[in-house]
Protein backbone atom coordinates (compact mmCIF):
# COMPACT_ATOMS: atom_id res chain seq x y z
CA UNK A 1 0.00 0.00 0.00
CA UNK A 2 1.45 3.36 -0.98
CA UNK A 3 1.61 6.19 1.52
CA UNK A 4 0.00 9.54 0.85
CA UNK A 5 2.59 12.21 -0.04
CA UNK A 6 4.15 13.68 3.09
CA UNK A 7 2.89 10.87 5.32
CA UNK A 8 6.27 9.15 5.54
CA UNK A 9 7.83 12.19 7.22
CA UNK A 10 5.07 12.15 9.84
CA UNK A 11 5.55 8.43 10.49
CA UNK A 12 9.33 8.74 10.78
CA UNK A 13 9.00 11.67 13.19
CA UNK A 14 6.57 9.62 15.28
CA UNK A 15 8.94 6.64 15.29
CA UNK A 16 12.00 8.60 16.41
CA UNK A 17 9.92 10.39 19.06
CA UNK A 18 10.20 7.08 20.94
CA UNK A 19 13.98 7.42 21.14
CA UNK A 20 17.11 6.96 19.05
CA UNK A 21 16.61 4.57 16.15
CA UNK A 22 18.58 3.51 13.10
CA UNK A 23 16.98 3.39 9.67
CA UNK A 24 16.33 -0.34 9.64
CA UNK A 25 14.76 -0.08 13.10
CA UNK A 26 12.44 2.69 11.89
CA UNK A 27 11.33 0.62 8.90
CA UNK A 28 10.76 -2.43 11.13
CA UNK A 29 8.78 -0.43 13.69
CA UNK A 30 6.49 0.98 10.98
CA UNK A 31 5.99 -2.49 9.50
CA UNK A 32 5.29 -4.18 12.83
CA UNK A 33 3.02 -1.52 14.33
CA UNK A 34 0.96 -1.33 11.13
CA UNK A 35 0.36 -5.08 11.05
CA UNK A 36 2.67 -5.49 8.04
CA UNK A 37 0.64 -3.00 5.96
CA UNK A 38 3.30 -0.27 5.80
CA UNK A 39 6.52 -1.53 4.29
CA UNK A 40 8.97 1.30 3.73
CA UNK A 41 11.87 0.57 1.41
CA UNK A 42 15.35 2.06 1.61
CA UNK A 43 14.71 4.09 -1.54
CA UNK A 44 11.97 6.00 0.31
CA UNK A 45 13.26 5.89 3.87
CA UNK A 46 16.77 7.29 3.52
CA UNK A 47 15.87 10.28 1.31
CA UNK A 48 13.12 11.12 3.83
CA UNK A 49 15.59 10.88 6.73
CA UNK A 50 18.00 13.14 4.84
CA UNK A 51 15.20 15.65 4.26
CA UNK A 52 14.32 15.59 7.97
CA UNK A 53 17.99 16.13 8.85
CA UNK A 54 18.26 19.10 6.47
CA UNK A 55 15.12 20.63 7.98
CA UNK A 56 16.57 20.26 11.46
CA UNK A 57 13.75 18.00 12.65
CA UNK A 58 16.01 15.06 13.45
CA UNK A 59 19.68 14.76 14.33
CA UNK A 60 21.94 11.79 13.69
CA UNK A 61 24.94 10.21 15.32
CA UNK A 62 26.93 7.09 14.56
CA UNK A 63 26.87 4.13 16.89
CA UNK A 64 26.94 0.35 17.01
CA UNK A 65 23.81 -1.61 16.13
CA UNK A 66 22.49 -4.68 17.96
CA UNK A 67 24.72 -6.92 15.80
CA UNK A 68 27.77 -4.69 16.40
CA UNK A 69 27.70 -3.02 12.99
CA UNK A 70 28.13 0.69 12.48
CA UNK A 71 24.74 2.42 12.16
CA UNK A 72 23.43 5.96 12.04
CA UNK A 73 20.99 6.65 14.87
CA UNK A 74 18.32 9.32 14.47
CA UNK A 75 16.59 11.27 17.22
CA UNK A 76 14.01 14.02 17.34
CA UNK A 77 15.05 17.64 17.88
CA UNK A 78 12.88 20.23 19.65
CA UNK A 79 11.97 21.61 16.20
CA UNK A 80 11.08 18.08 15.14
CA UNK A 81 8.79 17.69 18.13
CA UNK A 82 6.92 20.85 17.07
CA UNK A 83 6.80 19.64 13.46
CA UNK A 84 5.42 16.28 14.57
CA UNK A 85 2.62 17.97 16.51
CA UNK A 86 1.78 20.20 13.56
CA UNK A 87 1.85 17.42 10.96
CA UNK A 88 -0.17 15.12 13.19
CA UNK A 89 -2.88 17.75 13.68
CA UNK A 90 -2.98 18.43 9.92
CA UNK A 91 -3.20 14.70 9.16
CA UNK A 92 -5.99 14.15 11.68
CA UNK A 93 -7.98 17.04 10.14
CA UNK A 94 -7.49 15.48 6.70
CA UNK A 95 -8.69 12.06 7.90
CA UNK A 96 -11.83 13.59 9.42
CA UNK A 97 -12.54 15.49 6.19
CA UNK A 98 -12.10 12.34 4.08
CA UNK A 99 -14.34 10.37 6.43
CA UNK A 100 -17.05 13.04 6.10
CA UNK A 101 -16.91 12.82 2.31
CA UNK A 102 -17.04 9.02 2.35
CA UNK A 103 -19.96 9.03 4.78
CA UNK A 104 -22.08 11.21 2.48
CA UNK A 105 -21.57 9.21 -0.69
Amino acid sequence: MELLPGTLDLLILKAVARGKMHGYGIAQLLKETSGDVLQVGESSLYPALQRLLLNGWVKAEWGASENNRRARYYSLTPAGRKQLASERADFERMVVAIQKVLATA
